[in-house]
């Protein structure tokens, strides 16, 4: 296998760089704000705490649905491999988990800030941090021409990979600790 031409790994420059910008920006913005303890609450959950873990599941199972169109796309599984809604499946399901995720940050951000009084916590900061970041790197590489041919799955890789650690610290943690409620 042939290295990348300096040509082809410099079109990753940009959205590098607006990636680490992104996830540095929401750091500093989270760890210099004042929590305000209440951002985002819905009628009919029980707390601004359900609101966020319910829509970061959703986030995660809409994930999950990305991840299994990616692979039926990138002819790792073959199930379906001829379905016309897998790229429609798979754009909407994105479109709609990124979605459901931006009213869990900004509860997060502006509510409780970014912190460190736990591992779990730490972890969780760090990782919603990452997690636009990594985003906004794979929708800026989506429509550059001459990208490397690994980057859009190494990028939705790490954009998943993200989600999932924060559901982990965040619902999977909630629910287990304090159970299913709305």
């Amino acid at each position: 296998m042939t290295p990348p031409s300096p040509k082809t790994l410099a079109t990753l420059i940009v959205p590098f760089l607006v990636a680490c910008l992104v996830a540095a920006g929401l750091g500093v913005y989270g760890k210099l704000h004042e929590p305000t303890g209440v951002a985002v609450n819905v009628a009919g959950f029980s707390s601004p705490a359900t609101v966020k873990v319910w829509l970061a599941t959703l986030a995660f199972v809409l994930a999950v649905v990305q991840l299994f169109t990616a692979l039926v796309m990138y002819g790792k599984i073959q199930l379906f491999k001829n379905a016309k809604w897998i790229g429609p499946a798979h754009r909407w399901s994105g479109r709609l988990a990124f979605l459901a995720s931006i009213p869990v940050a900004l509860h997060c951000l502006y509510a409780l800030g970014f912190d460190d009084y736990s591992t779990r916590v730490l972890i969780h900061s760090l990782l919603g941090c990452f997690f636009y970041g990594t985003f906004a790197a794979k929708m800026l590489i989506l429509s550059k021409k001459g990208v490397p041919g690994w980057a859009l799955p190494l990028f939705g890789g790490l954009v998943f990979t993200a989600l999932s650690g924060l559901f982990v610290t965040s619902a999977l943690w909630f629910f287990t600790t304090f159970g299913f409620k709305l």
